[in-house]
């Protein structure tokens, strides 16, 4: 059965991981873990409160097919909890997925993980501002998620696509998958 590790921190952007999460757990029998630095509840941007399953800590890559980070404020803030580029390291280490959107996809640029690989974000300044990045000549400048060998980035306004390529990469895009996603980029049509 697949596996997804969602890595939450403080003020989280929960619309960013909603629709991910949903489909992946209601309609195709995923498991999906949420993770926090402690293993303590955190609050999102938009006041969920949310109990994790696990800490940092506690997630394996073994026990996961990939690590999905949700941007927020605390990139912003300067609140960024200790330990979140490590796992992010660990799991590209091991050749799983590794997907972020919003200020996760530059805290992605931060770790190394996009030097190599197409990717996008908000925009290019966010991942130059991480020191370790050095991969500009593979951003892309667009609306939509990018997906390139087991690396998801998105822009904060991509929730919908960002979606549909973690599921695509994990090999999860079917029939269902499609029925239950649809409805959601119809606006954009």
């Amino acid at each position: 059965m697949t596996a997804i590790a969602v890595a939450l921190t403080p003020e989280f952007a929960d619309w960013e991981c909603a629709l991910l999460m949903a489909v992946a757990r209601s309609y195709l029998g995923v498991t999906v873990k949420t993770a926090t630095a402690d293993g303590k509840p955190v609050t999102s941007m938009g006041g969920l409160n949310v109990t994790p399953d696990l800490a940092y800590g506690d997630l394996q890559p073994k026990d996961f097919d990939a690590i999905v980070v949700p941007g927020g404020l605390a990139w912003e803030k300067k609140a960024v909890p200790e330990g979140l580029d490590d796992l992010v390291i660990a799991f590209r280490e091991h050749k799983k997925m590794t997907a972020g959107i919003c200020a996760a996809a530059s805290m992605l640029a931060g770790t190394g993980a996009l030097n190599g690989v197409a990717h996008t974000g908000n925009r290019l300044a966010s991942h130059e501002s991480y020191p370790a990045y050095s991969g500009a000549e593979h951003y892309v400048d667009g609306p939509q998620a990018v997906h390139a060998d087991g690396v998801v980035t998105a822009a904060g306004t991509a929730p919908y696509t960002f979606t549909v390529e973690v599921l695509k990469g994990l090999g999860l895009w079917n029939d269902t998958a499609q029925e239950e996603l649809a409805p959601f980029s119809a606006e954009h049509r």
